[in-house]
């Protein structure tokens, strides 16, 4: 494996850092991660996708913004989520520009699903597989793009979250190509309220679940 650390700049705003991970033998799928403010791609939950991912062969995207830098503490959420769906966008245009990737793995969390709803309007993620860790669900666009996408998905939200909205879950169930799961007791930060051993086993069922949906073979509709 090897990492290259890159820098793209933008008109405004910070500069945005993002990490690419090759495997040794040319592949041409790449897993792209959407953090969320304070969630890294060294987080729990994304670091052991990653390497479930790699063993897969597919080269990995780490997008690292920075919502809480100093510079926009005078945005408003309605600008860094203008901000964020910018940003990611011009990282992922550079680093498709001439590359062969065909095929595509996308997870986001918190405020990367807003990332997330925004890119699979992009044609080369049609068929893309999708994972949406703890969505905000409150947000409209959000919601529309889970409940409307056909990409193959897979989606963990726990009922202590404060994004969490049961009559918009209920209706994310009409989608068949969404396989979402309510965790009970589990809150924003994937933590099982009041006992850490439970918010253990709480990743290591997410991250089986994870592992065998990419695993499977799912035909696009």
């Amino acid at each position: 494996m090897k990492t290259i650390n890159r820098t793209i700049q933008i008109d405004q705003g910070q500069p945005i850092h993002y990490s690419l991970v090759f495997n040794q033998d040319q592949t041409k799928k790449l897993a792209i991660f959407l953090p969320g403010i304070g969630y890294t791609a060294k987080s729990p939950l994304f670091h052991y996708t990653e390497r479930l991912l790699a063993e897969q062969e597919y080269d990995i995207l780490r997008i690292n913004y920075d919502y809480n830098h100093p510079f926009y503490d005078t945005y408003t959420m309605g600008e860094i989520e203008q901000a964020i769906k910018h940003d990611v966008k011009q990282v992922i245009d550079q680093v498709l520009k001439g590359s062969l990737y065909e095929k595509f793995f996308l997870v986001a969390k918190s405020l990367g699903t807003i990332a997330l709803a925004n890119e699979l309007e992009r044609p080369k993620f049609s068929g893309a597989k999708t994972v949406w860790l703890t969505p905000l669900l409150k947000h409209t666009e959000v919601f529309e793009a889970m409940k409307q996408c056909q990409n193959p998905a897979l989606s963990f939200i726990g009922d202590k979250d404060h994004y969490y909205d049961r009559s918009r879950m209920d209706d994310l169930q009409a989608n068949q190509q969404l396989d979402a799961h309510v965790l009970k007791d589990v809150n924003h930060g994937m933590d099982f309220v009041g006992d850490p051993l439970k918010s253990i086993d709480t990743l290591k069922d997410i991250i089986t679940d994870i592992h065998a949906f990419s695993k499977k073979n799912i035909p696009h509709a």
